[in-house]
């Protein structure tokens, strides 16, 4: 690899930690640039994957006093990630992902919407969805985040809130611990299928590591009816961006 290669993946992984700690969809930062760099589709998404799961750490020690207060929902939606985790992996390895990848910008806009209006509920006094829709909506959810994973924190946040939760930052205590065992499962998934290109995965972990810690860290310090509206605002570019490429 070039310095410019390595300058231009280790600030992808640096910019996709600082947005995958927040709100999710740094998956759409690191895989184009996989992709200019000349690395195939599919072993692309594989590499970032495993590039960007130890980042995840950063982001879980830093939301880890939150965790306490969301120690009931870890149990519950921890099996579900693990099934659709495993499913997810399966399918990147036997199907082709130009068909799935359409259905991408429609179901993150769709989330990111859900988020949104979530608020509105809440504060109109609307009680939350049953119990169980969480539950079945995280089954999908683990599934795409292991086949793609761009926006599945904005996902995951759109669940919680229907589940009840409202603390922006135990939702994003819950989101990055669940995110960062649905990458696990992938990445070992990818690792062992032979997937990966280890010296740009390195090269994007050096960056992710960083931008997890400085992502989760500072985002804490931000009032968090102002870290809800910056989540709507990412999910609505992440949205953009994947209209664009799709059928731009």
């Amino acid at each position: 690899m070039t310095w410019l290669e390595i300058l231009s993946l280790s600030g992808a992984g640096c910019a996709a930690g600082v947005v995958n700690a927040v709100a999710g969809g740094g998956t759409l930062l690191t895989f184009p640039v996989l992709l200019m760099l000349g690395t195939p589709p599919v072993l692309a998404n594989a590499t970032s994957t495993v590039g960007l799961v130890v980042g995840t750490a950063g982001s879980i020690v830093s939301f880890r006093r939150h965790l306490k207060a969301v120690q009931r929902q870890i149990w519950r939606f921890v099996p579900v990630c693990l099934a659709g985790a495993a499913m997810g992996s399966w399918l990147l390895t036997k199907t082709n992902d130009d068909q799935f990848s359409k259905l991408v910008p429609f179901l993150v806009l769709f989330a990111t919407l859900l988020f949104f209006a979530q608020g509105f509920m809440k504060r109109s006094g609307q009680r939350p969805g049953p119990a169980w829709f969480p539950l079945l909506l995280q089954l999908p959810v683990a599934v795409y985040g292991a086949f793609f994973g761009a926006g599945i924190g904005i996902l995951m946040l759109a669940s919680f809130g229907f589940m009840g939760m409202t603390h922006i930052h135990e939702m994003n205590a819950l989101k990055n611990l669940l995110g960062s065992l649905i990458n696990v499962v992938a990445a070992v998934w990818f690792i062992a299928a032979g997937l990966v290109d280890w010296t740009q995965a390195v090269v994007l972990m050096a960056g992710a590591l960083i931008g997890y810690f400085l992502g989760a860290h500072y985002s804490q310090r931000i009032e968090p009816r102002r870290v809800r509206h910056l989540i709507t605002l990412t999910g609505l570019l992440i949205s953009a961006v994947m209209f664009w490429r799709q059928f731009g």
